[in-house]
């Protein structure tokens, strides 16, 4: 199995829309100790993009800059190109996502 990336783009500002909502950094550890939980001993990579701040990644920057562009509630989780959570990310979406690339929930 590769390793698939998991990147959160957000930033330490609250989206505007979002107030009521944990921060772009708190739903990032949150993410990724679920993904942990979910799929014990299975390869994954988080990643945190902070939009007004971008990796020198020239794809990074360029998703950065389309989450500003396009207004998109923060934070935007994508795996491979696919946004799969925006704003409030529900967690049956970013696991039904992963198991498509062959990852395996425990119960």
């Amino acid at each position: 199995m590769n390793e698939i990336e998991v990147v959160l783009y957000g930033s330490d500002q609250l989206c505007p829309s979002c107030l009521h909502l944990p921060s772009s950094k708190e739903t990032y550890e949150w993410l990724e100790a679920a993904i942990a939980r979910k799929f014990p001993g299975q390869p994954f990579k988080m990643t945190y993009v902070d939009i007004f701040a971008p990796a020198q990644e020239t794809d990074k920057q360029t998703f950065a800059k389309r989450v500003i562009d396009e207004e998109m509630f923060y934070p935007v989780v994508v795996i491979k190109d696919k946004v799969v959570g925006e704003g409030n990310p529900r967690l049956k979406t970013i696991f039904a996502e992963l198991e498509k690339y062959g990852y395996k929930a425990t119960t």
